[in-house]
């Protein structure tokens, strides 16, 4: 019987690491005996102690029968999954081996208009065609809720033969949608639901939480343990429970998206963040709430609007906080640079809120910094409100098609009418505003000129001026139709 209060892989890095002797074997440091002065002083030496390959002791990360299993078994424990996987490429690696385990060239696939761009890259790994859902808005907000189970019902109706269905839930704000609901229709159609909870892995831990996608019936969940626990960036979880996904071609797609050098501080901090949660998570989610909670108290009286999900559709993670800074008469990414250049940073700046994650990391003395910033924000100019982009996409490509499509440089006067040869998105959050195959609108042109003069970075240009756009030569531009 597994014991939550084991940690098996670390406990395998830390003999291998006081045992280790001649190597002759990748890395090239040899366990820290050849790093620099510079190393030593930025990272310190202990760290290179268990950064190894994979050793006999240490399992086989593809075909694990030791050491990853047990730890593997445990996160499944944890979590609430049948069975988990440990990720070193991040979420994307786990949302694109997830598409790829269960679509196949032209097979149609549900997707929200709000997915990560790691979506966009595992409908072009995959070949998928997506069949695009409309998330639920809030003008007020101008921020996407999440989808309702009614507007998958109905997108179903409409496309009874898609392959799987993907959602994302909790999105950056943290706002959840009703993944029981959701689950119980997609699963009348016996397909596979997938969802993209990188940052939802803390709720399994706290019942004030909302319910994790595991207990509302998801097929496969795919967590970054980074964002919210306390593993090394890019560590990440995918956990599977029922039969709806074939779990050895999931395997095999997992050979593909990930390293065959897989990093061990990766695959330990996973196992060490996993052995913290399933030992005092809890208690550490209880701690976290309670700062949360602070931080919404010291800002009920200001000028600044906390969000507060309402929407009887949804559920908030209260331990995100998004505040609406216009209020201020300043921008989302003014207010950022403000907040940063005086030690708070936020997660997440859009044009007119910033988002911040509170974490288990945090202390009672950053929330009292974060509120002092915020209520002390200078006034920049804010740039007036509009209509948010709620533009589905309009394209005739699947986007492993325009991937492949020939292309060409177009002035931006020129490019309105054209269909989008990459993927542009305002980072973070890496939401595509344009995706390879998408028709060029004066609205999605718009959206990206006024983020970039507001201060945004967009991801994706080939001309980071914006002066010009990549877009598919003209002969594809014959077969653009609306989703």
């Amino acid at each position: 019987m597994l014991s939550q209060a084991s940690a098996p892989l670390v406990t395998a890095l830390q003999d291998c690491a006081r045992r280790q002797g001649a190597a002759f074997y990748a890395p090239g440091h040899k366990g820290g005996h050849g790093i620099s002065s510079l190393h030593q002083q930025v990272f310190g030496g202990d760290v290179f102690c268990v950064d190894m390959p994979e050793l006999p002791e240490l399992d086989d990360l593809f075909s694990p029968e030791s050491v990853i299993l047990e730890a593997q078994r445990l996160a499944a424990l944890a979590f609430g999954a049948e069975r988990t996987w440990f990720l070193v490429n991040g979420s994307t690696c786990g949302i694109e081996a997830a598409l790829l385990a269960t679509c196949g060239p032209g097979d149609k696939v549900i997707v929200p208009r709000n997915a990560h761009q790691s979506v966009l890259s595992g409908l072009i790994l995959s070949g998928a065609m997506p069949v695009w859902v409309s998330p639920t808005y809030e003008p007020g907000w101008q921020m996407a809720l999440g989808v309702t189970a009614d507007a998958i019902a109905a997108t179903l109706n409409h496309h009874p033969d898609v392959k799987a269905v993907l959602v994302v839930s909790p999105t950056y704000e943290g706002v959840c949608s009703n993944i029981a609901a959701i689950a119980a229709v997609v699963h009348s159609y016996d397909i596979p639901l997938i969802v993209d909870a990188a940052h939802g892995p803390h709720f399994v831990f706290h019942a004030n939480l909302p319910p994790s996608a595991l207990s509302g019936g998801a097929d496969i969940v795919i967590h970054s343990a980074h964002k919210v626990l306390a593993a090394f960036t890019q560590a990440a979880l995918l956990h599977v429970q029922g039969t709806r996904c074939d779990r050895n071609r999931l395997n095999q797609a997992l050979r593909i998206t990930q390293s065959s050098s897989p990093s061990y501080l990766l695959l330990g901090s996973l196992d060490a963040a996993r052995h913290q949660m399933a030992t005092h998570g809890r208690s550490l989610m209880e701690r976290t709430l309670a700062l949360a909670r602070t931080a919404r108290e010291q800002l009920r009286h200001s000028p600044l609007p906390v969000l507060n999900v309402s929407d009887g559709s949804f559920q908030q993670d209260l331990t995100r906080l998004t505040v609406d800074v216009s209020a201020m008469d300043t921008t989302g990414f003014a207010a950022d640079m403000w907040l940063h250049e005086r030690g708070v940073t936020a997660e997440l700046p859009t044009l007119h809120q910033l988002t911040f994650i509170i974490s288990l990391g945090n202390s009672i003395q950053d929330i009292e910094r974060l509120v002092q910033g915020l209520l002390q924000l200078p006034a920049t100019g804010a740039v007036k409100k509009a209509q948010p982009y709620v533009e589905m996409p309009l394209t005739g490509l699947s986007p492993r098609e325009a991937f492949f499509a020939a292309t060409e440089v177009c002035e931006i006067d020129n490019v309105i009418g054209r269909l989008s040869a990459d993927t542009v998105s305002i980072y973070p959050p890496g939401i595509p505003s344009l995706m390879p195959g998408e028709l060029i609108t004066e609205t999605v042109l718009m959206t990206l000129q006024t983020a970039q003069a507001a201060g945004a970075h967009l991801s994706g240009l080939a001309d980071s001026s914006l002066r010009t756009v990549r877009v598919l030569q003209v002969d594809h531009g014959s077969s653009v139709i609306r989703p």
